[in-house]
């Protein structure tokens, strides 16, 4: 053998024997996820099973496509419990700790501190409806940037559905209390609904939901002699899933929620996506950045498959008489 045809082997060979070693490397690499919320409780977080559902999801989601924490993962819950001041300062600390992939809940003011505080880390976020128009990403096709994640819903036009579902479902409703952050009345998500009310001939009356305190909430619905009560989707309402159908029924008011869960602990209807199903496609880009995908290639998805929950018990303790014909088209009728 000639001495080029020598170093083209001890190329190659090396090449072969690097390629193993390098796998090795990687395989032995550990990543730092970090998920941050804004509202709910640290310690519904905590755990090999967690009490959060989105939590839980996306924890055993990852351990199925083999990041396993102890082993080659460490997965950092983050939560600022209903303060949003607390925003910039958990940010600045995942990006001092040098996080593989940070996922964000879907509320601005997370996001633009994310944005803020790194142009490098990739930021996946979870039910985030105007990207584009808050500037984040270019398009939801092809964000471009550090950005990306879910939409969690098509848009505010969805609860506009859900209104008219509602009204349908419960015609004799006539003054109902949207119950939502300050925040959502004065912006961009209460506009749909504004209209869908004037045109179903419903007085929607705002009323300011409490961060941390369902009770404090359904006491301000009560002042506002409703006949009904209307939840907007926020990460609030999320973090209070488990009080805020109870606390409607207990109120013996029919009620509307964006999430499912309400409906299983009393509410009367929901209509969604199944946020944990949509949730789950986050592990799959975390597995993808991880294995070299830019955040800003990866579209943000929108979901494709929405569920009218109906629960039957309510209806009979409140004395309601539903209209067949929105149960009919019910996913899910709970008896």
């Amino acid at each position: 053998m000639g001495k080029i045809g020598r170093r083209y082997f001890l190329i190659a060979a090396g090449a072969f024997i690097a390629a193993p070693m390098a796998r090795a490397q990687q395989a032995g690499r550990t990543y730092r996820v970090a998920i941050v919320l804004t509202t709910s409780p640290i310690a519904e977080m905590l755990g090999d099973n967690p009490a959060h559902p989105l939590t839980r999801a996306i924890l055993h989601d990852l351990r199925k496509l083999g990041y396993v924490e102890g082993r080659n993962l460490i997965f950092d819950r983050r939560s600022a419990e209903g303060r949003p001041e607390r925003y910039a300062e958990i940010v600045a600390d995942l990006v001092r700790l040098n996080t593989d992939v940070m996922i964000l809940s879907g509320q601005r003011e997370l996001a633009r501190a994310a944005q803020l505080a790194t142009r490098r880390i990739p930021i996946l976020l979870l039910s985030y409806n105007r990207a584009v128009e808050d500037g984040l990403v270019e398009t939801l096709a092809r964000p471009g940037g550090n950005i990306t994640g879910l939409t969690g819903s098509t848009g505010w036009e969805e609860d506009a559905k859900r209104l008219e579902l509602f009204k349908d479902l419960v015609p004799k409703i006539s003054r109902v209390a949207y119950l939502a952050p300050k925040a959502f009345w004065n912006g961009p998500q209460a506009e749909p609904v504004r209209r869908s009310a004037s045109a179903l001939g419903i007085e929607l009356v705002p009323t300011e939901q409490h961060p941390t305190d369902p009770v404090v909430s359904f006491t301000r619905i009560a002042q506002q002699k409703v006949d009904a009560v209307f939840v907007a989707p926020s990460s609030t309402s999320f973090a209070q899933r488990e009080q805020l159908g109870l606390l409607a029924l207990k109120a013996r008011l029919p009620s509307s929620f964006g999430y499912s869960r309400m409906v299983e602990t009393g509410g009367l209807m929901s209509y969604s996506t199944n946020i944990v199903e949509e949730i789950r496609k986050i592990s799959t880009y975390v597995d993808r950045i991880l294995k070299g995908a830019k955040a800003g290639d990866l579209p943000m998805e929108q979901p494709t498959k929405f569920e009218l929950v109906v629960n039957l018990k309510t209806a009979k303790a409140l004395g309601l008489t539903l209209a067949p014909s929105v149960l009919s088209r019910a996913d899910r009728v709970i008896e």
